[in-house]
């Protein structure tokens, strides 16, 4: 019988590690909480050092986690390299969390920016999600989720954030086909509009749309959590956001698309 071998786990540590990406806010801030309050030592990456060391100190605090932090910056390609290598060394949850949008038309963006956006949302995904998983293969056990968007499912809302989330959407799902029996769990994360600091950074008004489709961080990471549990591939948080990605699923794509731009006001965002 072949052996698998450990995990690798922080220095003196026996507990199960978790790496998050963009923890120091929103639902990457709600994850931290909730697998440290299960019992996860952690990895914490993100842009702002300050802030990185505060959720450490609490997250010590308060569960007695251990944190180890790596600041970056996830459009460079040397800083993802290091997060890259510090998930091949093993962990046994990932959480693709850290995204962002712009607030300006595409053709008003440089090649930069848009270039940045496409990293960030996409190729720290890719490169991330391919470091983790031939520890977790290999040790039979294992959780990747990726947050995607309900922009990811139904068309139409920004251009290249809307793109990049229904890559993540299509590549996760096909990723579970081909990890099915090793243990390993996947999953695409799709939350609707939640109180985070998201939109106030991306320069987005959201703040004509109505109460009944905001959710909060804890609603999005408990119903995350509840479907890897049942090994649901697509988890899309919220009564309300289940019902939208339904009924747009059975129209047509176009409808579905202008639908979407008269509910989210789609204009001047990428």
């Amino acid at each position: 019988m072949t052996e698998h071998p450990a995990v690798t786990r922080l220095p003196g540590a026996t507990r199960p590690v978790a790496l998050i990406t963009g923890p120091t806010s929103g639902i990457g801030h709600g994850y931290a909480m909730r697998l440290a309050s299960l019992g996860y030592d952690l990895v914490l990456v993100a842009r702002d050092q300050e802030r990185l060391a505060t959720l450490a100190a609490a997250l010590a605090h308060r569960f007695g986690t251990r944190c180890e932090v790596l600041v970056t910056d996830l459009t460079r390609q040397a800083d993802r390299n290091r997060v890259a290598a510090r998930l091949a060394e093993g962990v046994e949850f990932l959480v693709n969390n850290a995204g962002f949008a712009h607030s300006a038309e595409f053709w008003g963006l440089s090649p930069e920016q848009l270039q940045d956006e496409v990293d960030v949302n996409i190729t720290a995904v890719v490169q991330f999600t391919r470091a983790a998983l031939p520890s977790m293969i290999a040790a039979a056990k294992g959780s990747v989720v990726n947050l995607a968007s309900v922009a990811g499912v139904i068309p139409g809302r920004g251009s290249t954030y809307s793109a990049a989330k229904a890559y993540v959407v299509s590549f996760t799902e096909g990723l579970a086909g081909g990890l099915a029996g090793t243990g390993v769990r996947v999953q695409a994360l799709c939350p609707g509009f939640v109180h985070t600091e998201f939109h106030e950074r991306a320069g987005i008004d959201a703040s004509s749309l109505p109460k009944a489709l905001w959710l909060s961080v804890d609603q999005v990471v408990a119903g995350s959590l509840r479907d890897l549990e049942k090994d649901r591939v697509l988890s899309v948080p919220g009564v309300q956001y289940k019902t939208l990605t339904t009924v747009a699923g059975m129209i047509p794509r176009a409808l579905a698309a202008r639908l979407n731009r008269g509910l989210f006001n789609t204009r001047g965002r990428t």
